[in-house]
């Protein structure tokens, strides 16, 4: 589990579920925030594309999860990028012979 130094690094709660579920912590370096980077721009293209804009109220935790997993699916393997040659993710390992 990546934490960016935030208070509940150290939270006896969080401690115990980290260690209850035999995770390991890590943590940025302070003022290191490029080892985050990737993560962070990715949650914040999920809060754009996905969360914001839309109306949750009523939605139960099962449906949001759900939602969320057909988001990321997309997002991993069906969203057209320009620096992949204007191709899917799958369609560019495709092209490249690397699928499984």
């Amino acid at each position: 589990i990546h934490s960016d130094r935030g208070s509940h690094y150290r939270w006896p709660g969080w401690l115990d579920r980290i260690n209850g579920s035999g995770l390991i912590r890590s943590m940025s370096r302070k003022g290191c925030s490029s080892d985050n980077a990737a993560c962070e721009g990715f949650f914040g293209r999920v809060k754009n594309e996905m969360y914001y804009g839309r109306n949750w109220a009523g939605t139960s935790l099962e449906d949001f999860m759900c939602f969320l997993d057909r988001y990321i699916r997309w997002y991993n393997e069906k969203r057209i990028k320009i620096s992949l040659g204007a191709m899917s993710p799958v369609k560019y390992r495709e092209h490249l012979g690397v699928t499984t």
